[in-house]
């Protein structure tokens, strides 16, 4: 029984943030594969009715546009704008979950955010949703860094924006991509990274560290070396779509989220078949959070006590401020501006508590509106 519970667990890491998986057989034909790399182009076609996972808010005034990155991608995104707003404001950019789109999560931090003030843009990643990208389902560390850089870039040049006040929001996955864009560019000015995955060092360690060892990886490696020539185009995860009774909580707060109306959305990569196995291959052989202890904006880093993911958050807290590190094989120095680093632990929140508040409405909107509007003066 122990060993069902921890495989089902493990399953529903795998799924729904992604880590790579250990071993993929294929059957597929080469004709089959040419077939799915046409249904995996994708050009930029918003969606111009509501189609959110929460309703709009009539505090907020809300338009679809689009942006460029420097990797010649265009990315899909929704535009939040406080009611009656006058002068240029302070702005945010948001993303996360990873795997996930901005009619979900994304959407709503935004949203919430622009309720008390802000200028918000929640952002499909490249590759996801209905930004730009082929093949679809893929991720890269410095693509989606560079998607958080791009959406600075876009706020920056708004007229109703100070392009001296934006800061980020990054959701789980993609928590970790924005503590690494904070320590790129230094025009954000504040950061939140909420319920936050090192998609990197689970990407090489594996959950909890399990398979940080080098036969481990190199195993990793081979595998995912031979898949490039025998099925690139290979589809794995997805948030299950049954969950058997003994299996941890997140594994059901997953299914909970991502498979009921709760936020289920068609265009959802964990909502539905995961990704491409060897779509995030670059994740494992890179370390986000190597220079986050000299990040000098102001840090938010946010999680529930009960969430599994808790160490990842803890862990990036604890080396941004103090350079020491868990997970990875090198020490750094103590952070120059230890004084506008903050964590925050949400009593009685799990995982994807953070992902919409939950039953217990655990986000605390107005003390992250409390912490921009104090470090984006």
């Amino acid at each position: 029984m122990k060993k069902t519970i921890i495989l089902a667990a493990m399953v529903a890491l795998m799924t729904a943030c992604n880590s790579q998986p250990q071993t993929t057989e294929t059957t597929e034909t080469t004709e089959a594969t040419e077939t799915k790399k046409e249904e995996m182009k994708q050009e930029p076609n918003l969606t111009q009715e509501w189609d959110k996972v929460f309703p709009l808010s009539e505090k907020v005034s809300h338009r679809k546009v689009t942006f460029e990155t420097q990797y010649g991608l265009t990315l899909a995104a929704d535009l939040y704008t406080p009611k009656d707003a006058e002068g240029k404001l302070a702005a945010i950019a948001v993303s996360g979950p990873f795997g996930a789109v901005k009619e979900q999560s994304s959407g709503l931090y935004a949203m919430r955010m622009a309720e008390r003030g802000f200028v918000a843009l929640a952002f499909d990643p490249s590759y996801t949703g209905e930004s730009s990208g082929e093949p679809r389902r893929t991720a890269s560390p410095d693509i989606n860094t560079e998607d958080f850089m791009a959406a600075v870039d876009f706020l920056s040049k708004l007229d109703n924006v100070d392009a001296e006040r934006i800061g980020i929001i990054g959701i789980c996955g993609w928590g970790g991509i924005a503590l690494n864009a904070a320590a790129a560019d230094t025009r954000i000015k504040a950061t939140v990274a909420s319920t936050m995955y090192d998609m990197t060092r689970i990407s090489g360690n594996d959950y909890n560290d399990a398979f940080d060892v080098e036969e481990a990886r190199h195993k990793n490696r081979e595998t995912l070396a031979q898949q490039r020539l025998t099925d690139p185009m290979a589809m794995a995860g997805g948030v299950l779509d049954t969950v058997p009774p003994q299996a941890p909580r997140f594994v059901h707060d997953y299914h909970a989220y991502y498979k009921t109306p709760r936020g289920y959305h068609k265009r959802s990569g964990n909502s539905n078949d995961g990704w491409r196995v060897i779509g995030t291959q670059a994740y494992a052989n890179s370390r986000f959070l190597y220079y986050i202890n000299e990040i000098r904006s102001a840090v938010l880093v946010m999680h529930g006590s009960e969430a599994h993911s808790r160490y990842f958050g803890e862990a990036a807290y604890k080396y941004m401020v103090e350079g020491q590190a868990e997970g990875y094989n090198f020490i750094g120095k103590p952070n120059p501006n230890p004084e506008n680093k903050q964590l925050l632990i949400i009593p009685g929140a799990s995982h994807c508590d953070l992902y919409d508040g939950g039953e217990g409405n655990y986000i605390p909107w107005d003390t992250l509106a409390e912490f921009f509007t104090e470090n984006l003066k």
